[in-house]
């Protein structure tokens, strides 16, 4: 499955199941099978088991997936038509991993982490697929940091690295957007990554049925049709079933819950000289299996 949040003719964002070329309205495919069937309140049990958050229809658990796999009746808008937002706008922790690539922490001259450094975003950060990457005022240093995302579909609390990928909904591409110039005024690395906009995440989340082995993935970003980084998530220093497992060991991680895990090489910063984004650049990733993230870049 690959799970969208979609629009059409400028209403509210719902959630949506690529298709081909078209993509199913889970909430109103729901609610027709139901009626089908002869339930009454179907639009009201629709409403309850698939809502347009992601975040809360992953809450909703085995209910909402038996829900959606029982779906006889669809309802599609084309993709062409529809606008792409991102395929999760509210995760109820947004954690990120730094330093996960042993040659990017190489060409950041920084030692190999003996644990996964870890830093927050806000969903304030998070940004849909074609909008404007803003540069905020006073940063001069604009980076790009394609990676993969991890989108926890289960409750997980002090998990085994065996059990970790049992706890994974699915995966996203994330640009873990950085102000360089900002991030390291102290040893804290948040302010350089918390600004508005600084997540874009989509086009879709793909789940485990589309990407069952996350540690085989191809990453790779360009600036203005100039590939900057290319990287492979079987360089991972720390892989996905550790990082579930490290960070269910220190909090309880929620459905809907997502983390960042960390970049490859090529970031503006390790080039020599460096180079950052400036306002009408176009900033373009993928990873394999989950489509083209593309946004340009703007000053605030």
């Amino acid at each position: 499955m690959k799970l969208v949040r979609f629009s059409t003719n400028g209403h509210a964002p719902r959630l949506g199941i690529l298709d081909g070329e078209r993509i199913v309205d889970v909430q109103q495919s729901l609610a027709a099978s139901l009626a089908r069937r002869g339930v009454v309140r179907a639009q009201e049990i629709a409403e309850a088991l698939v809502p347009h958050s992601t975040r809360r229809f992953l809450e909703g658990g085995v209910a909402s997936a038996e829900a959606v796999a029982a779906i006889t009746e669809k309802v599609t808008a084309p993709r062409g038509s529809a606008r792409l937002h991102a395929p999760i706008h509210d995760p109820g922790k947004f954690i990120c991993i730094g330093l996960n690539y042993k040659d990017h922490a190489e060409e950041a001259g920084m030692p190999i982490p003996k644990e996964p450094p870890i830093f927050p975003k806000w969903n304030n950060t998070v940004l849909d697929p074609g909008e404007p990457i803003l540069r905020p005022r006073g940063s001069t240093q604009l980076d790009w940091e394609v990676e993969l995302g991890v989108v926890i579909g289960r409750r997980a609390r002090f998990v085994s690295r065996e059990q970790a990928l049992d706890h994974v909904w699915g995966y996203v591409n994330i640009n873990d957007v950085s102000a360089r110039d900002f991030q390291f005024i102290t040893s804290q690395w948040s302010a350089g990554k918390i600004a508005d906009t600084f997540a874009p995440i989509g086009p879709w989340i793909a789940d485990r049925a589309e990407i069952p082995d996350p540690h085989v993935l191809d990453l790779k970003l360009w600036v203005n049709g100039t590939q900057m980084q290319h990287g492979n998530t079987s360089k991972f220093i720390f892989d996905v079933r550790y990082v579930v497992s490290y960070l269910s060991s220190l909090m309880t991680l929620e459905p809907g819950d997502l983390i960042a895990t960390g970049t490859p090489p090529g970031v503006g910063l390790g080039k020599k000289p460096p180079v950052f984004m400036q306002p009408g650049d176009v900033c373009r990733l993928e990873i394999t299996g989950l489509g083209v993230l593309e946004n340009p870049v703007k000053d605030a």
